[in-house]
């Protein structure tokens, strides 16, 4: 009973430690709200969207292991969270997406392309693209997948977090999603394509 107290103890002193060093999910979430709309300003805002569906179970997780280190340790930093979205590699991440979206967006709104479940877009159906069109459809996705992915672990390693970039990630995929103009398509936990 007592090196089981002992371990118990241990386990809330290392919790204790590390309180302050937690993913700011909130602040991650405006982070990219900032970014995505930034890339999307070319196209006319539309009213706020409902949150996205239910959040995924790693979010949910995180989430409660907070409440309950909370209710044992008042974090002296919660408050103050922020995310560092500042760098000349996410500024130039962001400029690069931003001239991108104006050839992507034609494509989005055709429905040859959609945004996955992981934030990243895919080809729906190539056989539906323009034999014409093929060729570049691949090469954008593909140029703003690997944008996306270098954001990421950009703006982990700016917070000098990299092992925030999952985290990171499955924010950002979210955002897309919900921040996604009515007409485009997305998969969804089904893995199933649905029209905004």
């Amino acid at each position: 009973m007592k090196k089981l107290l002992f371990l118990s103890a241990l386990f809330l002193l290392t919790a204790c430690v590390t309180i302050n060093i937690y993913f700011p999910a909130a602040a991650a979430e405006k982070a990219a709200d900032t970014i995505i709309k930034e890339i999307q300003k070319s196209i006319p805002e539309k009213a706020p969207e409902p949150k996205a569906s239910l959040p995924n179970t790693q979010s949910v997780v995180y989430q409660w292991l907070d409440k309950a280190l909370n209710v044992l340790v008042t974090p002296a930093q919660a408050a103050e969270a922020d995310l560092e979205i500042d760098s000349a590699e996410i500024r130039k991440l962001r400029a690069s997406m931003k001239s991108r979206f104006d050839s992507l967006a034609g494509f989005y709104k055709q429905g040859f392309i959609g945004i996955k479940r992981d934030g990243l877009l895919a080809v729906r159906d190539a056989s539906s693209v323009p034999l014409k069109d093929r060729n570049t459809v691949n090469q954008l996705v593909g140029a703003e997948n690997g944008d996306r992915d270098a954001l990421y672990h950009a703006i982990a390693n700016a917070n000098g977090h990299g092992d925030w970039y999952g985290q990171i990630k499955a924010t950002f995929a979210a955002r897309w999603i919900s921040n996604a103009q009515s007409g485009w398509w997305y998969e969804t936990s089904s893995n199933n394509w649905k029209q905004k």
